[in-house]
């Protein structure tokens, strides 16, 4: 039987049709872009555990004269003892016990463990803040237990002040030496905040060695994952993606984690 010219043409095109379409297939599978997977992050920041909240504790003056600070503290708060809750922070803790960090522009805070002391502090124009502390570092943020002032500082003395109103972020922690698998594994990180509220488009970056994470709630958090050695983190006070435009925006802190040799 012969099969008519029309139908083998047909059944030619039909064929090779269908081969380049396989050929078509099998070139877009070995060119198709491979699925890639998201790097995970180095570094893991977590919530603090809860703290004891010192509600009434209050620094109710502060002076500076003759390159020595005075303070006056009030309520459920007392410098030197250690915080009720630091043997299960699993983290830095000072053996002298809770203290005023006392912050002077970008400067790490100086740790002082009573209500009177000498410190200089260079003539000039400076943001100071002071805020008492636990123990363990974290700054008390209930209402009244610090002070943050612009001040005019001449001989070692404040001749005015007046209070910080513009937004404004202080880093405190971590800064130092941490030496040890207890200190080195959790890390505080801890700053503090003058006239503004995380939220509304304001946020904090820390950026840890390189990499950035983003923070919308003021509260401390451990730091997992960083190496041993030197370690640099970098605050910004954000706004609507954009970092706030002040003299003390963003501050760096480069620390050192050691381990321990009898470990």
């Amino acid at each position: 039987m012969r099969i008519p010219v029309i139908l083998l043409l047909a059944l030619f095109t039909f064929v090779a049709c269908q081969s380049d379409k396989t050929a078509d297939k099998a070139a877009e599978k070995v060119n198709a872009p491979k699925p890639t997977t998201m790097a995970k992050d180095k570094y893991t920041l977590t919530p603090f555990s809860t703290s004891p909240q010192f509600k009434d504790a209050k620094i109710d003056a502060m002076t500076y004269k003759g390159g020595t600070f005075n303070f006056d503290i009030s309520g459920d708060y007392e410098l030197g003892t250690q915080t009720t809750d630091a043997p299960t922070k699993m983290c830095a803790n000072s053996g002298k016990g809770q203290h005023i960090h006392l912050i002077v522009d970008k400067s790490p805070y100086a740790a002082k463990y009573v209500a009177s002391f000498d410190h200089e502090v260079a003539d000039g124009t400076h943001n100071i803040l002071a805020f008492l502390s636990r123990s363990y570092h974290e700054s008390i943020k209930s209402s009244g237990a610090s002070m943050a002032v612009k001040a005019e500082v001449a001989k070692g003395s404040i001749t005015s002040s007046e209070p910080i109103t513009t937004p404004t972020l202080f880093y405190s922690r971590p800064k130092g030496t941490y030496v040890g698998k207890l200190n080195t594994d959790k890390v505080m990180l801890d700053f503090f905040l003058a006239n503004v509220t995380l939220g509304s488009g304001y946020t904090v970056k820390a950026n840890i060695n390189g990499e950035d994470h983003s923070i919308d709630k003021w509260q401390p958090y451990y730091i997992q994952g960083m190496p041993i050695g030197e370690n640099t983190i970098t605050l910004t006070l954000m706004k609507d993606g954009v970092a706030v435009n002040n003299a003390l925006n963003p501050v760096s802190r480069t620390f050192t984690l050691k381990a321990d040799p009898a470990e």
